[in-house]
């Protein structure tokens, strides 16, 4: 990316537009993400100067076969416009011009001043491996579900999966307030399967329901969370709202705090939001569709996400990388040989899918990941 003053952050983006014209269309995105008016026209000289979008640098992309040119814009804006506000550094970031259909938000770079006031993670990869015991291994995550199931259904679930030796178990992020099991009823339900589990096997299994309505709910279930002892929580950063994550749950939620990607799936580059922009709202761990599954995220692109979640990022825990999405127990070692044990595997309906052997199925990939952390004590079964 272009360089830009440490009071900036660097934005790029990927722009179609006719060679003459991109000029122009960068430089018209710049005022749109910023002021939303002609620079000319502010009569604050001081504002003029710092506060609109400012082009850095544009370069061609490779064309395609029936579509107009494309080109990589870096933009800088002023850090003083987002203040502390994760909703802000959205809106600054992407909020107009995701309405418009020739622009996609591919990376940003976040200045030191930005990333010291945004909460980042609260325990990292260090302390989702701690709330489980696992050492330096990698996770191995399962998911409750389907949805309908009633409380009494989701524990004995739950059980079996820690019997497994799981070291996640999380709600299906649709499994939410539904009349059938509510979040009063079915948490303390689950967390008493998983302690029953845990204190017949000596495992450390630990669960994470799912968070969802409005700030008065929210806070009404992290109470019943709290009081249940559950070790993880499980949130949709954007159907919750980002603000909502970072500041209601971030500072509430006492455990580690699990991101779920649903509607994410906007003309947002994966890594950047999934992984570097969860992360920076307070995310442990960051859910997303890994490569050969139900989506469509390239292996590139998948390596990008985990890359993003753990690089160095100002004073930042890294976050765990969460690959999800259709997975399969025979995929572990693949998986684990792409993304290293700092990684956390979610297998849900392929476990499921076992009927009266799903306990064994869950337990041979529980084993499969302790062991390639070289932790092969197996839970007694």
């Amino acid at each position: 990316m272009a360089t830009a003053p440490a009071d900036r952050l660097l934005v790029r983006y990927r722009i179609e537009a006719e060679p003459a014209r991109i000029e122009a269309r960068a430089s018209a995105l710049a005022l749109e993400q910023s002021v939303e008016m002609p620079a000319h026209a502010i009569a604050d000289a001081a504002i003029r100067a710092v506060v609109p979008g400012r082009v850095e640098e544009i370069a061609p992309l490779p064309a395609e076969p029936g579509r107009p040119g494309a080109f990589e814009v870096d933009i800088s804006l002023a850090a003083t416009t987002i203040g502390d506000d994760p909703g802000q550094l959205l809106n600054m970031l992407f909020g107009n011009c995701s309405l418009q259909t020739d622009v996609r938000l591919v990376d940003a770079r976040l200045p030191d001043s930005l990333l010291a006031a945004l909460p980042g993670p609260a325990f990292g990869i260090a302390g989702l491996r701690a709330a489980c015991g696992a050492g330096e291994r990698p996770l191995s995550c399962t998911a409750l579900k389907p949805q309908g199931m009633a409380p009494e259904a989701l524990a004995d679930l739950a059980g079996r999966f820690a019997r497994a030796g799981i070291d996640v178990i999380k709600d299906d992020h649709g499994i939410a307030e539904q009349a059938v099991a509510p979040f009063e009823a079915r948490v303390p339900a689950v967390q008493r399967a998983i302690d029953a589990a845990n204190r017949a096997t000596g495992g450390r299994t630990i669960y994470a329901p799912n968070l969802a309505g409005g700030p008065g709910r929210l806070t009404a279930q992290l109470r019943v969370a709290r009081d249940a002892g559950v070790g993880a929580l499980l949130a949709c950063p954007m159907i919750l709202g980002a603000p909502v994550f970072a500041e209601l749950l971030r500072a509430e939620a006492g455990v580690p705090l699990i991101a779920h990607p649903a509607l994410a799936g906007t003309a947002i580059a994966p890594a950047l939001l999934l992984g570097r922009l969860f992360r920076a709202f307070g995310a442990d761990a960051t859910i997303f569709p890994n490569h050969g599954g139900r989506f469509g995220y390239s292996l590139a692109t998948c390596k990008a996400i985990a890359a993003a979640a753990r690089e160095p990022l100002g004073n930042l825990h890294p976050a765990m990388p969460v690959p999800a999405g259709g997975m399969r127990v025979d995929r572990v070692d693949e998986m684990l040989a792409l993304f290293g044990p700092d990684t956390m595997l979610l297998i849900g309906g392929n476990l499921l899918e076992a009927g009266d052997g799903l306990e064994a199925r869950a337990a041979a990939f529980a084993t499969r990941v302790r062991e390639a952390g070289g932790d092969a004590g197996r839970i007694e079964q």
